[in-house]
């Protein structure tokens, strides 16, 4: 699988910018700030229709602008044509920040678009998985899982959807504008997609904590789910009330990173977030990342696009050299603001962006 051609329109700070991608590896060089991290976004977004650094859609659109483009031409490594992928996002003041999406011209649901372009992405932002909120942790399982099951995908925009209409309904009833029957309806509809989300995640996860150590350093993964059922939601039902929210269901799961070191006679395990160093906790995400394309190619039997934003002057020349290696079995798009981080490449398509856009 390949991009061969990127247009963004009023993406970020890109009044317009056509790019073209003619090798298996291209770098984009630059200095801070002229725009290398939002090419991979724009990609990236494409892949799973959803920014990985926007809090709100209307972010991405530039600033000024009521409307921003992000167009990408894909080589599906199919017998059939390329796909033309396609999200426009409109600014509207009066009903939300709306994003659409079109394959070949034709409108799609997200669940009928995401994953039909495949990516991994690693940037230093990565390293905040280890230590920073749950929150993060659950965006990165979504990022993966609805490129390979367009299921979890539907049952994950399902259960977003319950879940804002259930809080509303538990502060009418904190309000005693309504009755708790009324939510019964979305209580089984969470209870239903929540197990699928949950089944799908356990999934991934089990997939991680089999990949091999880089060396002799293992790393794992625990996931501390959150079960969504009857039985919970009853339990918690009074401080559902009081807090109007839903406190149980895969939008309060979590995980957790841990480490141990294959040398030594005990095998205790470490939470990265608080025992580990820097230098543990950037091995650990380097797993995670390898464990990712791995497990993308193997539900898909696709070789993902591998996107790295800048992630060379985080990494020692030991796991550089791991990243290196792996760089020429799949289509890698690498950003940099230093030239020479990136010399010995073979082969490479070099992009030089300049300030004016």
């Amino acid at each position: 699988m390949q991009i061969s051609a990127l247009h963004l329109g009023n993406f970020r700070n890109f009044k317009e910018k056509k790019l073209d991608f003619e090798n298996l590896m291209t770098i984009i060089v630059g200095s801070n700030a002229v725009g290398k991290t939002n090419i991979l976004e724009a990609i990236n977004l494409l892949a799973t229709g959803r920014s990985f650094k926007a809090r709100r859609e209307d972010e991405m659109v530039q600033e000024g602008e009521e409307v921003g483009r992000a167009n990408g031409i894909i080589d599906t490594d199919t017998d059939k044509d390329k796909d033309a992928l396609e999200i426009v996002i409109v600014k509207n003041n009066s009903s939300g920040n709306k994003k659409r999406f079109f394959v070949n011209g034709v409108a799609k649901r997200l669940y009928n678009f995401a994953g039909i372009l495949k990516v991994v992405l690693f940037g230093p932002w990565d390293m905040e998985l280890v230590t920073e909120s749950p929150s993060l942790r659950r965006r990165f399982l979504d990022s993966v899982l609805v490129q390979t099951d367009r299921e979890y995908t539907r049952s994950l925009l399902s259960y977003e959807k319950g879940l804002r209409q259930r809080n509303k309904l538990l502060e009418r009833i904190r309000d005693s504008e309504v009755s708790r029957s009324q939510l019964l309806f979305w209580d089984q509809l969470l209870i239903k997609n929540g197990e699928y989300l949950t089944s799908k995640r356990e999934e991934f996860i089990e997939f991680v904590n089999n990949t091999p150590a880089l060396n002799d350093q293992s790393f794992s993964l625990e996931y501390d789910k959150s079960i969504i059922s009857p039985m919970r939601l009853e339990k918690y039902a009074n401080e559902e009330v009081a807090a109007a929210k839903t406190l149980v269901g895969p939008h309060r799961d979590d995980m957790k990173f841990t480490t141990y070191d294959k040398r030594q006679t005990t095998s205790d395990k470490r939470d990265l977030a608080i025992f580990g160093s820097r230098g543990e906790q950037r091995m650990g995400v380097l797993w995670l990342k390898l464990a990712e394309l791995s497990f993308i190619e193997e539900k898909t039997k696709v070789r993902p696009v591998l996107l790295l934003d800048d992630i060379f002057s985080e990494l020692d020349h030991k796991h550089r050299d791991v990243v290196i290696s792996i760089v020429g079995k799949q289509q890698t798009i690498i950003t940099t603001a230093d030239p020479h981080t990136i010399e010995g490449f073979e082969n490479m398509q070099v992009i030089q962006l300049m300030n004016s856009y």
